[in-house]
């Protein structure tokens, strides 16, 4: 994070902290067991926070996006990550998996219609979510749009983002042997499910720390080591979900059923420098979408965290509020 005189922090946007006054494990009857929380008014809006990832799991200032006063917020851990069990579980872990666990909670809760709150996959989530079930979702706030293409896995771990971090992209490579380097996502999926913990650990860190390097704009690219059992969970995930093209029966899919929610209400928040997912995929999406608002934040990449990623988002959240937005 960028402390430099004038640039205020993320969390001065944000509402205060909030404790949930619900929180709950459902059995999902398959061998998953999915945490959820509620936090915010029991009688309120109803909105899904749906993290990023695969993998990521949410986290409590997750909660803070939102007027306490007005909305119920809903959060959960997707399948194998955060304190969802069993943890870094593959089996039965697919996007479809997902997207059934989200109609799971919202029956369990008796929500009719929610909005959709996700960033990154979680904004690839939401989007899959509602050209499944339309006329469950209310509106849809995405940040950091990923579409689950071919292309999109290529700029990142096919070397376009390493054209900008040289030095960072050297040491995510050359951990692979050159004659397995024309496929990455393949070569690291052999050494995260290798059955070795170590091993595992050791790639889910190369690979989780590839990432959070150009999380944000302001990132030197020095971010530590990312704790093993998190990182390994995490990077099995999100490598199982990117190994299986996002479960999608073809690239595109998204964009090819948009036309399944073209009448919804949506916003965007782009960062104009996100590294890990480019705003050409969210200007993408936007066109042809009349009820969809574009808005790119200046100086701002990838990460939830960016105080201008913040800023708009809280934004947004307060404009569906007062009926602005």
């Amino acid at each position: 994070m960028d402390h430099r005189s004038g640039q205020k922090r993320a969390v001065e946007f944000l509402y205060p902290p909030i404790d949930p006054f619900d929180q709950r494990v459902i059995d999902m009857g398959d061998g998953h067991r999915i945490y959820v929380e509620q936090c915010g008014n029991p009688q309120g809006v109803p909105v899904v926070v749906l993290h990023g990832g695969p993998g990521g799991g949410c986290s409590p200032a997750m909660r803070r996006y939102f007027d306490p006063a007005v909305y119920r917020v809903v959060l959960f851990d997707q399948r194998g990550c955060g304190r969802s069990r069993p943890h870094a579980s593959v089996s039965e872990n697919t996007t479809w998996h997902l997207v059934r666990d989200i109609e799971v909670i919202r029956q369990t809760l008796e929500i009719d219609r929610w909005i959709l709150f996700g960033g990154s996959w979680g904004a690839t989530l939401a989007l899959i979510y509602a050209i499944t079930h339309p006329t469950r979702t209310a509106h849809l706030v995405l940040r950091g749009v990923f579409l689950m293409t071919r292309k999109e896995l290529d700029w990142f771990y096919g070397g376009g983002a390493g054209v900008f971090f040289p030095e960072l992209w050297a040491r995510f490579v050359n951990a692979i042997p050159s004659d397995e380097r024309g496929d990455l996502i393949a070569a690291y999926h052999r050494r995260l499910f290798s059955g070795n913990l170590m091993e595992e650990t050791r790639f889910g860190r190369i690979w989780a720390n590839w990432e959070n390097a150009l999380a944000s704009v302001h990132n030197d690219g020095m971010t530590g080591e990312s704790p093993g059992e998190y990182a390994r969970a995490f990077s099995r995930l999100e490598n199982h979900y990117f190994h299986n093209g996002g479960f999608l029966e073809e690239d595109g899919w998204i964009l090819r059923e948009k036309k399944r929610i073209s009448h919804l209400p949506a916003v965007i928040v782009q960062g104009r420098y996100d590294m890990i997912c480019p705003p050409a995929a969210a200007w993408k999406l936007a066109q042809g979408w009349d009820s969809c608002a574009l808005r790119i934040v200046p100086m701002a990449g990838h990460a939830l965290s960016e105080p201008g990623i913040s800023e708009a988002l809280v934004r947004v959240m307060d404009g569906i509020r007062d009926g602005a937005a």
